[in-house]
């Protein structure tokens, strides 16, 4: 478990930029050191915690130390083999939601670090799905991997242009599409950890 945070891994753990966390430090809000000799500053986990705490900012990214992933997604059966791969990895916390509905609920809730979405939903497309979590400043952190099987080439561009970070064509490989989580999330590699 992490004990000692950059400012870039504090403000991925609060869900806010990293002039935040950097202006906070400087005021003297949030406690921590400069490393010796540079600029670098690093924030200490009880530090962190009790930020955390006092700005009503949940804690249970920090407590975990997980990633909280959301899958949005119809079909059941990839769903429950996504939520299994995810939790054996076990770097992953994971939520799932079977429509566009559920999943705008559960985004403002839980929070999520990513967003695994199917582009073809029962009640709402993909791209209408980022372009709200985009049009929400709060949400700027989070990672959006939309997945297809049936999308043209010319679609997957619009996908980015409304806020998607990623696309994976389905039927994809698992270990693929941990790997693509990881890029996104500036994370190690399934393989490296193998």
């Amino acid at each position: 478990m992490k004990t000692v945070f950059t400012t870039g891994e504090a403000a991925k753990v609060c869900k806010v930029s990293q002039q935040t966390i950097i202006r906070c430090f400087d005021n003297g809000q949030l406690k921590g050191f400069r490393v010796p000799g540079s600029r670098f500053r690093r924030i200490p986990r009880e530090a962190l915690y009790r930020f955390m705490k006092d700005n009503g900012i949940p804690t249970d990214a920090l407590e975990s130390g997980k990633r909280k992933v959301l899958v949005v997604d119809d079909d059941a059966e990839l769903v429950e083999l996504i939520e299994k791969v995810l939790v054996d990895d076990g770097r992953f916390e994971v939520r799932t939601a079977a429509n566009g509905f559920d999943a705008g609920m559960m985004v403002k809730e839980y929070r999520p670090d990513m967003i695994i979405l199917d582009v073809m939903l029962p009640d709402i497309n993909g791209k209408e799905v980022c372009m709200r979590v985009r049009s929400d400043p709060s949400m700027e952190e989070v990672r959006i991997l939309c997945i297809s099987g049936m999308i043209e080439e010319d679609k997957i561009a619009d996908l980015k242009a409304a806020g998607a970070n990623d696309f994976l064509h389905k039927p994809f490989d698992l270990e693929e599409l941990i790997d693509r989580m990881c890029s996104q999330l500036e994370m190690e590699p399934a393989t490296a950890s193998a």
